[in-house]
């Protein structure tokens, strides 16, 4: 809904996207609040928004961080409103991220209400409510036919012993319903046992639940009488939503987000922005929080001399052979570019190494004649030989940094190789800032390498003690190659996938995990 921007025309600038960035995991935001994080100029954000939000703001887009943890605030609150305001003043489209739906109890009102004073334009664009969305994550629903026709959701942040409290504890105990406090861990013992006192059964069920819907949620259940005092022996603490009910109790067969094979674990996917939202789905879907770090950025050529005079002989080429998804992309779009037609390569054979390859040419309308079933260039020229003949001219359209093994191996058997660069691998814009922090509180789990390029630039991009924040991090690579690319920089790689594809290391990654947690025994 839009606030002054449309019911005052002397609004002075903006607008300012009041956003509800959802309860923690990326996936949970709004469509509205995706497209106003990619337009906005500056981009205000707290301490309970997923960093992985920030990778759809524009690059030259300001990140502005005022988030506030129990003992330090970065900004206080004033601070923030008088922020907002300079930004929309300067011309600027602000979208000021805020954790769970910013008007409960995300103080949005409050940022609204002083924007409005001073005539910013502004929008409120509502997000999921932690309130709802983290129990529905602990299988727990605040909701269910003859358990809880209703909830109840309030702040735990108060003093339940203060004189004058604005909460009603007596209407708290003496209904049926769910209750969901929000930042109330601080204040456990104080809740539970307001709520006792006032009448609320101390075997009411309780539910802690502390990262709601990030890598790092953990569920602690007990009662009224005796959670405060689990929670003191697990040294639970924020940020966590704490519910009570009866519907707690679902959470035995209702917890359906820790069956998943890689719940709890969060994985850096390093491949180029472009390709690494296919490999993201798929571990977020097995239960992964994903970080993008594209370590990689695939560009045209720096010289498309060769490449051109190769397109514009095909017809003399026996043999084309396609490493990646990559060239055949750069391969076609240069073929378009240049108003050429692919049927000059009617007598050519075509070859595709990995079945995503060999997608990517049939998408084109070309039949693939040989895949090699392994995904490496020794592999590849061993089943090509007794195909390939002395004097064949094959074309290898690749990256820049491609290995010289396939095309010295093709020489070898006495083909003509033009090993020709249709594109480069170039340093990407992961934010190295970002994932030093997450490496050094010990936030990621894993690191994924899909290529030699992505361990390469990964490490550079690290700069001095890569390798120290690397070790006691699970190290994923795709293949031998790519594996031994790592090992050569000094690092510890612990998953190595089989078969070369994304789908292999993600087989790979769930069998690593399902190993790890069987007991040392079996």
């Amino acid at each position: 809904m839009t606030g002054q921007m449309t019911e005052n025309s002397n609004t002075k600038s903006g607008p300012v996207y009041l956003i509800g960035a959802g309860p923690g995991d990326p996936a949970l935001i709004t469509l509205k609040g995706l497209q106003c994080i990619g337009k906005a100029d500056v981009v205000v954000y707290d301490r309970l928004v997923s960093p992985r939000l920030l990778q759809y703001a524009k690059e030259e887009a300001e990140l502005i961080y005022v988030g506030k943890k129990p003992d330090r605030h970065t900004l206080k609150q004033d601070e923030i409103n008088a922020l907002l305001v300079e930004k929309a003043e300067a011309g600027l489209q602000v979208a000021r991220l805020k954790g769970g739906d910013p008007f409960v109890f995300g103080r949005g009102g409050e940022e609204a209400a002083f924007l409005a004073e001073r005539g910013i334009g502004f929008e409120i664009v509502p997000g999921i409510t932690s309130a709802v969305a983290v129990p529905a994550y602990a299988g727990i629903p605040v909701t269910h036919r003859g358990l809880a026709s209703g909830f109840t959701v309030i702040t735990g942040h108060e003093d339940p012993e203060k004189e004058g409290s604005d909460l009603d504890w007596a209407a708290l105990a003496g209904r049926a319903g769910t209750n969901v406090i929000l930042m109330g861990m601080g204040n456990l013992g104080l809740i539970t046992g307001r709520l006792m006192e006032e009448g609320l059964a101390p075997s009411t069920p309780v539910a802690l639940i502390r990262q709601g819907t990030r890598a790092g949620q953990k569920t602690l259940t007990g009662t009224l009488e005796d959670i405060a005092l689990k929670a003191e022996e697990d040294d639970f603490g924020p940020p966590a939503v704490i519910v009570t009910g009866r519907v707690v109790e679902l959470r035995r067969t209702l917890r359906w987000i820790e069956q998943k094979p890689l719940f709890g674990k969060s994985i850096v996917v390093s491949r180029a922005r472009a390709q690494a939202s296919e490999f993201a789905e798929k571990l977020e879907e097995l239960g992964a929080e994903t970080l993008q770090f594209p370590a990689i950025k695939i560009e045209p050529p720096e010289d498309y001399g060769p490449l051109d005079k190769a397109l514009e002989n095909m017809g003399q080429y026996r043999w084309v052979i396609f490493t990646s998804e990559n060239g055949v992309k750069h391969f076609f779009h240069r073929l378009r570019e240049l108003n050429l037609d692919i049927r000059q390569l009617k007598g050519a054979a075509i070859c595709a190494i990995g079945p995503k390859t060999g997608e990517a040419l049939a998408e084109k309308g070309l039949r693939v004649d040989y895949m090699p079933a392994e995904y490496r260039a020794e592999a590849v020229v061993e089943q090509l030989k007794g195909e390939v003949k002395a004097g064949d001219r094959v074309l290898l359209p690749r990256a820049d940094l491609a290995r010289p093994v396939l095309a010295e191996a093709l020489q070898d058997l006495g083909a003509l190789v033009d090993n020709i660069s249709c594109y480069r691998t170039v340093r990407g814009s992961g934010d190295a800032g970002l994932l030093k922090e997450l490496l050094e509180a010990g936030e990621v789990d894993m690191i994924t390498f899909t290529s030699s390029s992505t361990v390469e630039n990964l490490i550079g991009m690290l700069g001095p003690g890569a390798e120290k924040l690397l070790d006691g991090v699970t190290l994923a690579a795709i293949g031998p190659i790519t594996a031994g690319k790592a090992r050569g920089k000094g690092l510890k790689v612990a998953v190595e996938a089989e078969e070369y594809t994304i789908g292999g290391l993600v087989k790979t990654i769930i069998n690593y995990y399902r190993r790890e947690k069987q007991p040392a025994d079996q």
